[in-house]
């Protein structure tokens, strides 16, 4: 096995070291194009992924998403190291094999943890995604959703898939945001800067008191739809006036 062996007091004593194929398969297929973030989270349910442990805490790494290089910080709680995604929230960094977490930092300590466990260990500390291999070959960043269902054991529903926004978390929107006072028709689409786009056509001739007013409105809705908070992972909302 390349790197260094598991503690043999782990209950993973067993383990070789390498990424569980269906996991490998997955993240190949994102490589080429021919899969995405869903299955990659599918084929990690009840996996073993590695979470690593540095002695030296206060260094920066690259994380790659999307084919772009991001500068990130990276911070310690208890041993454990978070790394800062690029839209800015703490990333739980989990690797699918010894060989991966080596080629990121040769000096980190693999910890052997159900993908599970790993996944919870994250929203208990309010890192909410997880980076898969973030030294490569293909990295792949897990969303707030996909991390909570990964901890509860579920299958992850992507809000936007294929055919674009599930219609269910539409309607739900659309149901919650059109009786906001001001707004004279609302629609939900996939999003460019988030996950999920909120169009709401405004009333003409609003000063900027009554935007704000009404603006603090459709947000107090949309806090309310559980779909939202247990589904989508970020929202950007697109104002204008009405046509």
């Amino acid at each position: 096995m390349a790197g260094r062996e598991l503690p043999p007091s782990s209950p993973f004593a067993g383990d070789d070291g390498t990424a569980d194929p269906a996991v490998a398969a997955a993240l190949a297929a994102v490589a080429d194009g021919r899969g995405g973030t869903a299955d990659v989270v599918a084929a990690l349910r009840g996996t073993r992924v590695l979470v690593p442990v540095l002695a030296e805490l206060e260094v920066e790494d690259v994380v790659v998403h999307d084919g772009h290089a991001h500068t990130v910080d990276k911070e310690a709680s208890a041993g454990i190291v978070a790394l800062q995604a690029p839209d800015g929230r703490r990333a739980l960094p989990v690797f699918t094999s010894v060989a991966a977490m080596t080629a990121w930092r040769a000096d980190a300590r693999p910890v052997p943890s159900d993908v599970a466990r790993a996944a919870l260990s994250a929203v208990t500390e309010g890192w909410e995604v997880l980076v898969v291999d973030p030294g490569g070959p293909t990295t792949v960043l897990l969303p707030r959703p996909a991390v909570w269902a990964l901890a509860q054991q579920q299958a992850w529903d992507p809000a936007v898939g294929p055919g674009g926004l599930d219609p269910s978390i539409r309607e739900a929107i659309v149901s919650a945001v059109s009786p906001v006072r001001g707004v004279v028709a609302v629609d939900a689409v996939a999003g460019t800067r988030a996950e999920v786009a909120v169009v709401v056509d405004l009333v003409a001739g609003l000063d900027r008191a009554g935007l704000d007013a009404v603006l603090a409105g459709v947000n107090a809705a949309l806090a309310g739809v559980e779909l939202v908070a247990t589904r989508v992972d970020s929202l950007e909302l697109r104002p204008r006036a009405a046509r």
